[in-house]
């Protein structure tokens, strides 16, 4: 019977080794075809992906409310009736924040931009006459502009024609079938919001079959350092995505109130943009407060000014108070580590990858640091990185390994 298991693994190695040659020799010498059907796979799968995410999202609230139920009427409410309340009851809450934050910002945000469009003709003068005002101020820095103009018009209409018209057609085409696609997104995301309710309703069950299907797969050690390790991404994640969404959302809300309060112009176009950025960690303060600032500064300089010293004061007080009460240490790797995540994560998946690749990079390297420490326990040596700051380790007295002293210098 072990000689059967010993071949069974064998073979399923075999079998993995050969499907992923197969798979990176489509991705770098074929058209990935691959890649094509799992994007069409993802299509088809849209409802189920919505619903698990706002499933994912609203399980503190619907465990939250059960907590809540059970402690004051304990063992009053069956436990299935229990859980439909919680659900019922987030799902109205959810309804009504979105009924609430859109019957307040869209029409707002509707004047704003209609404002914005009927400005832009004098926005427009405004910006031509400061560059005039530049280049006759500074006739080198106009000699030099106009170089440099000359210089890569060739390039920029190369450019145009090679890269920027076929991107405008494809932004057409999505256009004119804007209408389709968007009945299909809230065909999908209505179709999640069903799902969700059923994934909410037997998470413990789904968690369960996860467990079995583990264990049934792999080795009894393997399995449990998996689930250990899908609990601590579950950790990470839920901290990051749950606290950071929580965090962008009172921020958005803080600047459109004190944004209207000051008088600034555009406060709920502000706002939003503010609110969205803030998602990204570390660069998106900046991305949100420099356009806001500039279309500003088109409207009233001196208004400029004060918006740069409110959103500095915003954004030390999310710094500092607000993100650290909400997030925590969530993540647990230094600041070099997020701008590295934020980089490539934007670098291969766009702003998404922004958002995503600071939890990602913490399950990482929260993986790394597990196995660092394994493997070093079990050569008997020491853990802390402080043991290793120096060319040659510096043991302390009670972390020496297992296998002697400091071994002496040879003899000549």
């Amino acid at each position: 019977m072990r000689k059967n298991e010993h071949y069974f693994g064998w073979g399923v190695t075999a079998v993995c080794v050969v499907c992923a040659v197969m798979l990176i020799y489509d991705l770098i010498f074929r058209d990935s075809i691959v890649m094509a059907y799992t994007e069409k796979l993802l299509g088809i799968l849209s409802p189920i992906l919505y619903g698990a995410a706002m499933a994912y999202l609203f399980t503190p609230i619907v465990n939250g409310i059960e907590r809540a139920v059970f402690r004051r009427k304990r063992g009053a409410v069956p436990v299935k009736a229990l859980r439909a309340i919680s659900i019922v009851l987030t799902w109205v809450l959810v309804v009504a924040m979105l009924y609430g934050l859109f019957s307040i910002l869209i029409p707002e945000l509707v004047t704003s931009v209609q404002q914005l469009a009927g400005n832009a003709q004098r926005y427009y003068n405004t910006v031509y006459s400061w560059v005039i005002h530049l280049l006759e101020n500074n006739p080198d820095f106009a000699q030099r502009a106009s170089e440099i103009i000359t210089e890569y018009y060739t390039d920029a209409l190369e450019w145009i024609n090679i890269n920027l018209a076929p991107q405008l057609q494809v932004a057409v085409q999505a256009v004119t079938g804007g209408v389709v696609g968007v009945f299909v997104f809230f065909k999908n995301l209505l179709l999640g919001a069903v799902v969700s309710v059923y994934l909410l309703a037997a998470k413990e069950n789904f968690a369960a079959m996860g467990c079995k299907l583990c264990y049934t797969l792999l080795p009894e050690d393997w399995a449990a350092w998996t689930i250990r390790g899908t609990k601590a991404t579950d950790r990470i994640f839920s901290g990051f995505v749950r606290g950071k969404l929580l965090d962008s959302l009172i921020i958005g809300i803080l600047c459109f109130f004190f944004s209207s309060l000051f008088e600034f112009p555009y406060a709920p176009l502000v706002s939003v943009v503010v609110g969205v950025t803030n998602i990204i960690p570390f660069f998106g303060p900046f991305l949100g407060a420099i356009p806001s600032a500039f279309l500003i500064l088109l409207d009233s300089p001196i208004k400029c000014l004060y918006f740069i010293l409110f959103i500095l004061a915003l954004q030390q007080f999310d710094g500092n108070i607000l993100g650290p009460r909400i997030l925590g240490d969530s993540t647990g790797i230094s600041g070099f580590w997020v701008i590295v995540a934020i980089l490539v994560g934007g670098g291969l998946w766009g702003v998404g990858g922004m958002f995503l690749g600071v939890p990602i990079c913490a399950c990482l390297y929260a993986g790394a640091r597990a196995f660092s420490a394994y493997r070093l326990k079990k050569k008997g040596l020491p853990v802390p990185s402080a043991s290793y700051s120096t060319h040659h380790p510096v043991w302390p007295e009670d972390e020496k390994p297992s296998g002697g002293g400091e071994s002496e210098p040879p003899k000549a």
